[in-house]
């Protein structure tokens, strides 16, 4: 750790409030899956932006599409039209299902949305079933909604309405509907909460109960969206299509922006009048999205993740085997969760000492969120320097 290094973390001490778990790497340049900090030595990245950098940092279509945008107008109120916004919503609807679109500027305003959305839509019915380990965001009613206690403690009281069940029990989930029961939320994968797959028949009986009684479905695809998994939306290999879709991280290629996509049917349900946001939809944002569509479209990233998943997955398991400390390996497409017998703060640092950045949730989750652009070398590079940290770390 250099003299640049120190003198920041000590101004972020004395002016930046404390809120954040941060490693002692100040980054001053990136491009695709690769850092370099403030010392000018360069990192690997297989957790870029916590999955913002689903494009790899910098994708140069979307830096041009910001510049360009820049150059016209930053911002356009939400009682005017502009015309990217409604091309990004046409965007999203293309890749998911019929319906419109509300912008936001995050994923935990996205939950915020369906919960009013649903509320208002249920005439009085308010409760919505979540799920043990889930994670939806920091403002009121996302982390009311979080199935995490850890995350609640000191913000009571929560807002009201929020039935916890366990994650991939539809027992579970059938015997908590009540009269008063609106809508269910679930992640197909909990990114926060493990790495932990939903299984097919869990989210399409989901769908079935929704259908039966008169719930809607919202499916929370902050981390698992715009191709992460290998298709647009990790829904779409169940075929349990929700009535609420929430995407942000990768949505805008790196730059902050998140969406609602509800169906047709609920389109008139949040009138004027009854919700907005200053920032969502901006003419940058939008212009963003455009850009990340288009280079997942036509780089054919989809195509690579289904290409390299299988190689990610093949040698995460091999090192399974090689390691007793490695419990469990989880995860689809490029999301992946290695669990281990104790804690995985040790394997991050010595990962980061030897120019690898990866991310531990959980406190025994070791998780990797590789940009879909990530080059078979660049991959194969970072797998070996994390197998080499965990066999040296079982000795």
């Amino acid at each position: 750790m250099g003299q640049a290094t120190d003198e920041v973390m000590q101004q972020y001490e004395r002016y930046v409030m404390n809120t954040y778990v941060r490693q002692p790497l100040v980054i001053t340049k990136a491009k695709g899956s690769r850092v370099w900090d403030v010392e000018g030595h360069e990192y690997l990245d297989l957790f870029p932006g916590w999955g913002v950098g689903g494009l790899g940092y910098n994708h140069p279509w979307v830096t041009a599409a910001l510049r360009g945008q820049a150059g016209r107008v930053l911002h356009v109120s939400n009682n005017y039209y502009h015309p990217l916004q409604w091309r990004a919503a046409k965007r999203l609807i293309t890749a998911s299902f019929d319906g419109t679109v509300f912008f936001t500027n995050s994923g935990a305003e996205a939950v915020e949305t369906a919960v009013k959305l649903s509320r208002r839509w249920g005439g009085g019915r308010h409760e919505i079933i979540v799920m043990e380990r889930s994670f939806h965001g920091r403002t009121m009613a996302a982390l009311s909604a979080t199935g995490q206690s850890k995350h609640q403690e000191g913000f009571e009281p929560l807002l009201a309405g929020f039935v916890r069940v366990p994650f991939n029990d539809l027992a579970a989930a059938q015997a908590a509907v009540t009269p008063k029961t609106v809508a269910v939320l679930v992640e197909p994968i909990q990114g926060e909460g493990g790495v932990r797959v939903a299984d097919d028949e869990f989210l399409t009986g989901l769908r079935r109960l929704c259908d039966e009684r008169r719930l809607l479905l919202i499916m929370d695809e902050i981390q698992t969206g715009m191709g992460r998994t290998g298709t647009w939306f990790a829904y779409q290999r169940s075929g349990a299509e929700p009535d609420l879709l929430l995407v942000a991280k990768m949505l805008g290629g790196g730059f902050p922006i998140g969406a609602v996509v509800a169906k047709r049917a609920l389109a008139g349900v949040l009138s004027p009048g009854t919700h907005a946001t200053t920032y969502g939809g901006s003419p940058l944002g939008c212009a963003c999205v455009l850009a990340a569509f288009e280079a997942i479209e036509k780089q054919r990233l989809l195509e690579r993740v289904n290409t390299l998943s299988p190689i990610l997955f093949e040698r995460l398991r091999a090192l399974k085997e090689r390691v007793p400390a490695i419990r469990e390996v989880r995860g689809r497409g490029f999301m992946a969760g290695i669990e281990l017998a104790a804690s995985g703060k040790p394997i991050v640092e010595a990962c980061r000492a030897k120019r690898l950045l990866i991310n531990c949730t959980q406190e025994t989750v070791l998780r990797l969120l590789p940009a879909l652009t990530i080059t078979r070398a660049q991959l194969d590079r970072g797998l070996g320097v994390l197998e080499e940290t965990l066999v040296e770390s079982s000795r």
